[in-house]
């Protein structure tokens, strides 16, 4: 049986000139790179340039890589600043995935409703208007601050790959992090009293990942 390659070990042999370790790094990484790009650019088409820019990067940069991080974190820098790229091309911003579970409001009218559901029937709207808050808040936020709440609470990476991902240091990711909650919930206060802790700003990101 063949061993598999570690990540280093394919990154060594692609540095020695090996195509195929190229091949097999893109195997392991490219569907992961693409649901990143996709998280932040909300786009298909942008998230398949993306992934073919990044790899492109990787194939013509691999030589730069020292292996101070892991091969993955290196990857997703580059396909995160590769996708901020083609944001700040578009001039569009973060767009959070807030589809509402395959279901729709009318599905929940009222009129339909047992009296068991009632309750749920007339909580869904709110609900989902509150996700639209949700959003619009979010982002409202400056972009890097909004960068680092997506990737932490959104995308639920730890602080150290987001600090490998961003190159910066885990207090500056904690710093920034704590600030974007309390702009949120400045932001989602006026709205929603009960957004006022940040607890709560916790579990609605939580639901926006569902």
């Amino acid at each position: 049986m063949t061993k598999k390659l570690t990540d280093l070990e394919l990154v060594i042999e692609l540095q020695n000139g090996e195509k195929s370790a190229f091949e097999e790094l893109f195997k392991r990484y490219s569907e992961k790179a693409y649901h990143l790009a996709y998280r932040i650019t909300r786009k298909e088409e942008d998230a398949e340039e993306i992934i073919q820019e990044t790899f492109i990067n990787v194939f013509s940069k691999i030589n730069s890589f020292q292996g101070k991080s892991a091969f993955s974190s290196w990857l997703y820098r580059i396909t995160f600043n590769t996708s901020l790229m083609k944001l700040r091309k578009r001039k569009q911003h973060l767009t959070l995935p807030l589809e509402v579970n395959n279901h729709s409001e009318e599905a929940f009218n009222v009129e339909y409703c047992s009296e068991e559901e009632h309750h749920r029937c007339e909580v869904f709207p709110f609900r989902h208007e509150l996700r639209g808050h949700i959003e619009k808040a979010v982002n409202s936020l400056p972009e890097e601050y909004r960068s680092i709440f997506v990737l932490r609470d959104i995308d639920g990476l730890s602080n150290q790959e987001v600090s490998e991902m961003l190159d910066l240091t885990i207090p500056a990711i904690k710093s920034r992090l704590h600030r974007a909650r309390l702009m949120l919930q400045s932001r989602l206060e006026n709205y929603y009293n009960d957004f006022s802790n940040e607890t709560l700003i916790l579990e609605g990101s939580q639901k926006l990942a569902a």
